[in-house]
């Protein structure tokens, strides 16, 4: 098979620079100015790799549009809001909850819409999405872009995609694991020759005990860093969906998805989607350091189910066809039930709040 433009990219920073770590590797895959993943196709639907929650049910994107609008009213409903969301793929859940936004007077008028986004493609395909609710939105590259002010960020798969380190424990230490040329002439994995200074400090308590060959995985807090920072500053929350674990634990959890079936993560880079849980303690724990107050995490499908989809799925049946109703129960149960093929259990949802706010929907109560 022959190399891709990505590949040759990665093939002449490490003759030059040596192995490099699987965050730079994940980071050039994904996210290359020119080649990567996201910058060149749209990965989503039946014709691309995964699908989305979002593109499951419009009852998602309408739900977390309610919970926007609870917010809100929380915070007194201000008279300028920054619905926020992080990653919005084609911008169905955007538009979803915008629709159901809706029913409740003052809050569509009040929000102006704030897409981080760095994919081309994606943002074509969310100004179409978008284009007919006649509102204002803005697109960046980064958070750290967005005007500050009262804000309520939504982010569904999102930080699942984000560049993840991964560190081996040896003998004499952590080394970060690295991808380096094979004897083969193919990528493969290796650990870094020297050890990572004072890792042992930052590693969570519940691994300083783990056992030779064991794999942890980190990720860069700036960015749960930054969310608190503005919720806790200029008031608002973020709603946090992705898959994951609740506690941090040792495990390789880097993956790679093409046509909707999992692939070999060091194979035909920047053609692949690469992921990795979401380790939620560390997100908690990162948001609670600037004094934002956290709720969760809570399963995906104990969440939707207190916000109502069982009733939103009940009266979308009822001004529906018998065929259509049949893809409502469908939907529904791939959104909130706990099996291996359902999104219910391994996808979990957090909450980083202002710690003024009061009780949050979904989460308390």
């Amino acid at each position: 098979m022959a190399s891709t433009p990505v590949e040759t990219e990665i093939r002449r920073l490490i003759a030059a620079a040596g192995p490099m770590p699987v965050a730079q590797f994940m980071a050039l895959c994904l996210a290359h100015p020119e080649r990567g993943y996201y910058m060149t196709r749209d990965p989503l639907g039946a014709a691309g790799d995964f699908t989305t929650a979002p593109e499951i049910s419009q009852m998602f994107g309408e739900l977390i549009g309610l919970w926007a609008v609870s917010l809100w009213r929380l915070m007194d409903s201000p008279d300028r809001i920054h619905l926020v969301e992080l990653g919005p793929g084609r911008g169905t859940m955007m538009r979803d909850a915008l629709r159901a936004a809706q029913v409740v007077s003052g809050f569509v008028s009040a929000a102006t819409i704030h897409l981080v986004e760095i994919s081309p493609v994606l943002k074509e395909r969310q100004r179409h999405t978008l284009g007919s609710l006649g509102l204002p939105v803005h697109w960046y590259d980064s958070l750290d872009d967005v005007p500050d002010g009262p804000l309520i960020v939504l982010a569904n798969e999102f930080f699942d995609a984000l560049p993840v380190h991964q560190a081996v424990k040896q003998a004499d230490g952590w080394h970060e694991r690295v991808v380096e040329i094979g004897r083969d002439g193919k990528f493969a994995f290796g650990v870094a020759a020297q050890p990572i200074p004072h890792f042992e400090r930052v590693v969570p308590a519940a691994l300083r005990l783990a056992p030779l060959d064991a794999l942890y995985e980190w990720r860069g807090d700036h960015m749960a860093l930054e969310i608190a920072r503005r919720v806790v500053r200029f008031n608002g929350a973020a709603l946090v969906i992705d898959y994951g674990h609740a506690e941090s634990q040792d495990g390789d959890t880097l993956q790679a998805m093409g046509a909707h079936s999992f692939a070999d993560p060091l194979r035909s880079p920047g053609s692949v989607d690469l992921t990795a849980h979401v380790d939620f303690q560390a997100l908690r724990e990162t948001a609670e350091s600037m004094g934002a107050r956290v709720r969760g995490p809570v399963g995906q499908g104990d969440f939707l189910r207190r916000l109502g989809i069982e009733s939103r799925a009940g009266a979308l049946k009822k001004s529906n066809t018998a065929d259509r109703t049949v893809d409502i129960d469908v939907a529904m149960a791939r959104l909130v039930e706990e099996d291996s093929s359902a999104m219910g259990r391994l996808f979990k949802v957090i909450a980083v709040a202002h710690p003024g706010l009061g009780p949050l929907p979904g989460f308390d109560g």
